[in-house]
């Protein structure tokens, strides 16, 4: 990576945006020279047919070409290409302030990694929000974003932000589409980098054709990506839940019936409380997979507290664990058919054969899967050369055309090559400009957040 030449340069990911770039460009020009910084505007262009290349480069903005098409493709080619030692990123519509930067150049020379606007506090102007993306769309999305990973930030997709382009790049960003926004934060926050928030406005944009986003589908690609790099929310606290809530209930119900006022729970309520145990225990059993698998393609950090526990669940050990489970399955299975045999194989009683069968099957199901799955957790541990190679970002100083596979493309990053963009999906065209407005439809690390 080459040293930085400039101290700021200001990002925007471009596609058709020749209604209001110029507006925008002037506005970041006016502000660094009025505010006497040195640095850049670079428009990271997703394929414009409408001039917005002209128009930037005759306004003195420097372009970059970005083959891949998407959000977040536009933004990372844009990272990459630009040569300040700090990035502000936002949208070419005219819905940021690009000549009020200075609280966020602050933060970044305060040492903070990452500084994110928040338009509820700075102000939404009328009309710039959809009243879905205001009122649940963004709160709903921050709000479990703040849930899942703690970055301390009230408005988790605000796309005005700055950051360090150094600590950005090393993340190894992946994501193409609109669920960039929530990467970039996500992995931020994983990763212990220092995260701060200072207010910023929105207007309502100045284009006046239709919006990019599309509000669920968007919306949902973000809570995607969200649950699938949180294997604690999205399998560990379900599968706890569910699995002791399953085996209280079935021990309880092992003695005999049980009335609470006028409803009675008995055997069927037995055999649901079943099915609720064997699942709980295998949303835990993929929790663990999860786990080892993103560990060991490096896109997913664990920390000290689940390594503690994989240093004593080895293949064997829990392969001694299931097959004594199994065993203990059989022997109940056993039992229950020498019983029926004394009474020469004719009927038995169905509640007392029932809460006899329900234990062995758990045991039997229980058994099996702890064996197959610390199979597979061995197969997992297998030593490969994956990541041994990594690749070099393309400089600031190399050709200005950013091809697709030059995109943050450095293995031994958060990210593994492909595991990010396939847990969140690509996106077929560059949504730039609507990240903002998103409605419900996304060697071990000392971080401990996801244990």
């Amino acid at each position: 990576m080459a040293p930085p030449s400039v101290e700021l340069t200001i990002l925007m990911p471009c596609l058709n945006e020749a209604e209001t770039l110029e507006v925008c460009i002037r506005k970041a020009l006016g502000y660094l020279q009025g505010a006497g910084v040195d640095g850049e505007v670079v428009i990271a262009d997703n394929g414009s047919t409408d001039g917005s290349q002209q128009i930037a480069e005759r306004l003195g903005a420097r372009v970059v070409p970005v083959a891949e098409k998407g959000y977040g493709a536009a933004l990372i080619g844009g990272i990459v290409a630009a040569r300040g030692r700090f990035v502000i990123m936002g949208d070419a519509d005219d819905s940021y302030d690009f000549s009020a930067l200075g609280p966020f150049l602050a933060k970044l020379r305060e040492g903070n990694d990452l500084v994110m606007g928040n338009r509820f506090a700075g102000g939404i102007a009328p009309g710039a929000m959809p009243p879905l993306h205001r009122y649940l769309g963004n709160p709903v999305l921050s709000g479990i974003g703040q849930l899942f990973f703690k970055p301390g930030v009230r408005d988790f997709h605000c796309g005005l932000r700055g950051f360090s382009r150094e600590r950005i790049l090393a993340l190894g960003l992946r994501t193409s589409g609109m669920e960039f926004a929530s990467e970039m934060v996500v992995r931020a926050s994983l990763a212990g980098l220092r995260i701060a928030e200072v207010p910023t406005t929105l207007k309502k944009d100045g284009r006046s054709r239709p919006p990019h986003l599309r509000s669920w589908h968007d919306g949902w690609r973000h809570l995607r990506f969200l649950l699938v790099f949180s294997p604690r929310w999205l399998f560990w606290i379900p599968g706890w839940t569910m699995l002791v809530t399953g085996l209280l209930v079935s021990v309880v119900l092992l003695f005999g019936p049980v009335a609470v006022g006028s409803v009675g729970f008995d055997v069927s309520t037995m055999v649901y409380a079943l099915g609720a145990a064997i699942l709980g225990y295998q949303a835990l059993l993929f929790a663990v997979l999860t786990k080892v698998y993103a560990h060991h393609e490096g896109f997913l950090p664990s920390g000290p507290r689940f390594w503690r526990l994989m240093d004593k669940v080895t293949v064997e050990r829990g392969l001694l664990l299931g097959l004594l489970l199994f065993v203990l399955g059989l022997a109940t299975a056993v039992a229950q058919v020498v019983r029926w045999g004394d009474v020469g194989f004719g009927g038995l009683d169905a509640r007392s054969a029932v809460r006899i069968a329900i234990p062995a099957v758990l045991g039997l199901t229980l058994g099996f899967q702890t064996m197959m799955s610390s199979m597979f957790i061995g197969i997992l541990g297998i030593p490969t050369r994956a990541g041994s190679n990594p690749h070099t970002p393309v400089s600031a100083e190399e050709p200005d055309e950013v091809a697709p596979g030059d995109l943050a493309s450095d293995e031994d990053a958060v990210a593994g090559p492909s595991a990010a963009r396939d847990a969140a999906g690509t996106d077929d065209s560059a949504r730039t400009g609507e990240d903002s407005n998103l409605a419900p439809s996304t060697g071990r690390s000392a971080i401990a957040s996801e244990s």
